[in-house]
């Protein structure tokens, strides 16, 4: 397999979000299960937290305020995306258990498991619904919360409200706002402060260990 042929598949997957517009055209309904496949895998896999989450959602919502497709199937399919990719993520972690912590891997990042263990520690169930809206947070949580054995019961309840306020909100905002022509012709910049207001939580988080480290 050719090095470009790799190099411009991994760019695709990486900023899959911002070529929406020609899958579409190109793949037609198949966009759903690419759509389905990124969110589930970013949710759902430890080991892909790179993936994009919120512009997708919202670049999602825009193409189907423009028509191209049914927003309630992009509703559905992210939905179903969601919860079902934070519940194997939760799945992975009960029968992984704390040993995770003791070992190192190549694709694991430790740092990013720590970050989210202190951040369930410090929020407890709700940590669930917030770490929907926090790139890499995201994606470490239901892993961290199955390695503290919270209830299946009780982690499904706050898997699907969060997974419900994440969705809703990015993909509704992207119906009715995407197709504004000041942010259609924009769309890479929006795109692009989407994921600087995602971040931004995690720089704040950091930023305030940081300070009061050093004031300690």
């Amino acid at each position: 397999m050719e090095p470009s042929f790799i190099s411009q598949a991994l760019s695709l997957l990486l900023h899959v979000d911002q070529h929406l517009f020609d899958l579409v055209q190109a793949y037609g309904a198949w966009l759903y299960l690419i759509l389905f496949v990124v969110v589930f895998c970013e949710t759902g896999l430890v080991v892909t937290p790179f993936l994009p989450g919120d512009s997708l959602l919202f670049a999602a919502g825009t193409l189907a305020g423009a028509g191209y497709m049914s927003y309630p199937g992009v509703m559905g399919t992210l939905l179903a995306a969601a919860v079902l990719g934070d519940a194997v993520n939760f799945e992975i972690g009960r029968k992984t258990g704390p040993s995770i912590f003791n070992r190192d891997t190549r694709w694991l990042n430790k740092q990013h498991l720590l970050k989210a263990h202190a951040f369930y520690e410090r929020h407890g169930g709700k940590a669930i619904i917030l770490a929907r809206f926090i790139p890499i947070v995201r994606t470490f949580a239901p892993f961290v919360a199955g390695i503290a054995l919270m209830h299946p019961v009780r982690f499904l309840n706050f898997n699907i409200i969060g997974a419900v306020c994440w969705v809703l909100g990015l993909v509704s905002a992207g119906y009715f706002l995407g197709n504004i022509p000041v942010i259609k012709e924009n769309f890479s910049l929006v795109v692009y402060g989407i994921i600087v207001v995602s971040v931004a939580p995690v720089a704040i988080e950091l930023l305030r260990a940081r300070f009061g480290s050093k004031k300690a």
